[in-house]
């Protein structure tokens, strides 16, 4: 059963700026940032040591090798392509979250390092990239990928194989749940069985009764339409002409007279940006649409500018929601705001934050790189009872020192509580709810618990 939880508005969303830093720097392919440099050992001037001292010599070096060393992690996203723009503030909430592990005293008393991957929206680089990543790099856990069509192909070909933990912060297809992945990939966003029916009660919220549907043909698209068309058939008594379209085509006029088959009174549009620019823009020079509800990915202040607010003012959409109003939400917005000196505007980037943090309590509580080792310590630290450790670095250095010392925890993400089932999936969380303003704004207009 869904409930609607009204929050505060926003009035807008601030444009996308690449704010990094000064402490930590994205990097780039070729290098990991913060890492020790290690210098060789100098030559010993002194007489071999007697057999007492050698056998010391000896246990000291296979306790030294016995400690891990710094754990690596490696944020894997879309910094190129049609979701660069969320993508880049995503590696944001991700340098944020190493900063605060760091100044939070680290990971086994030491500097948490990092890696940067760039997917370009294409399963075959982020395949390539997530390889050299684990095999050149040495990454030991990856916050990505972005797309669910890329955190698939990565988790079956890459991370699953390797035994490498990977949790993403915005893939929400149902895929995900069965995907091939060894008990290896979870996600810091709510499946799409559950954003799907929250978009069939939005729709049917605003009046509309028959839709069609246009939705991206991909692992993404499909998951979310499945689950919307469903929803809104069964518990709605809705009607629904559902139609994919391939990405990077010049036109989808055809695709859109199809969904229009029984004469629907509104279009719910599935897509990226670069597509979903061109069916709006198609719908409404033709004629043939003038009333829009939208999914997650066009929330994004380039569709309204590109559209205008003329044709979108009042017309609302669902997106990735994050807990309203929490201790651990208020801190972290905070600090956001101190490091990049603007607000947040993008859904996902607090996921990117909580995968972090999610991930340095785990090897922590392990003890260890290893990934098997840090995935079965996973659903531990998200989930009561346990110490509270919110998204905060005096409260995040508390929560590693507890782990450490084998108590509980339970993380109050900045955007949710990671309380994973066994298929990786969030058991609790938000799905948000916008619109665009006559003002030419993105408004935050409530949530929609799940879980709870």
């Amino acid at each position: 059963m869904f409930r609607l939880v009204t929050v505060v508005a926003v009035a807008g969303i601030l444009l996308l700026t690449a704010c990094s830093s000064d402490d930590v720097q994205p990097q780039s392919h070729a290098a990991a940032a913060d890492t020790q440099e290690q210098s060789e050992p100098a030559q010993s001037q002194q007489a071999s040591p007697q057999p007492q001292q050698a056998q010391q010599t000896g246990q000291q070096a296979e306790d030294q090798s016995a400690q891990p060393g710094p754990l690596k992690i490696a944020f894997l996203g879309d910094l190129t392509g049609g979701l660069a723009e969320i993508g880049v503030e995503m590696r944001d909430g991700f340098l944020l979250a190493i900063k605060h592990v760091n100044q939070a005293g680290g990971v086994f008393g030491q500097p948490v390092e990092f890696l940067i991957g760039d997917t370009n929206t294409d399963p075959t680089i982020a395949v390539e990239e997530a390889r050299r990543m684990i095999e050149i790099e040495g990454a030991h856990v990856i916050v990505g990928a972005h797309s669910s069509t890329n955190s698939i192909a990565v988790a079956e070909s890459i991370t699953g194989p390797a035994g490498i933990p990977q949790i993403s912060p915005a893939s929400s297809s149902p895929q995900l749940a069965v995907a091939a992945d060894n008990d290896f990939l979870f996600r810091a966003t709510l499946n799409d069985k559950v954003q799907g029916p929250a978009l069939a009660q939005l729709v049917a919220d605003q009046g509309y009764t028959n839709v069609g549907v246009v939705y991206r043909d991909d692992a993404w698209g499909q998951g979310i339409a499945e689950a919307f068309e469903a929803a809104f058939t069964e518990s709605f008594g809705g009607t629904v002409v559902s139609i994919a379209v391939t990405p990077q085509q010049p036109s989808y006029l055809s695709e859109i007279q199809q969904s229009m088959a029984n004469e629907p009174e509104a279009l719910v549009m599935l897509a990226y940006v670069p597509e979903g620019t061109i069916i709006l823009r198609e719908s409404i020079e033709n004629g043939l649409y003038d009333q829009f509800v939208f999914g997650p990915t066009s929330r994004n202040p380039q569709l309204l500018e590109a559209i205008g607010a003329e044709y979108l003012a009042d017309m609302y959409g669902t997106a990735p929601g994050t807990a309203p109003g929490t201790e651990s939400a208020l801190l972290w917005e905070s600090a956001f705001i101190a490091e990049y000196e603007r607000p947040y505007g993008f859904p996902y980037t607090k996921q990117a934050y909580d995968a972090v943090i999610a991930f340095a309590l785990a090897a922590e509580a392990a003890q260890s790189t290893d990934g098997a080792a840090i995935r079965d310590q996973l659903r531990r630290i998200g989930a009561a009872p346990g110490q509270l450790v919110l998204a905060d670095v005096g409260s995040i250095r508390l929560g590693l020192e507890a782990v450490g010392n084998g108590e509980d925890v339970d993380y109050e993400g900045a955007a949710q509580s990671l309380e994973w089932d066994e298929n990786g999936d969030l058991a609790r969380g938000y799905v948000g709810l916008w619109r665009f303003t006559p003002e030419g704004g993105i408004e935050d207009t409530g949530v929609i618990p799940y879980g709870d």
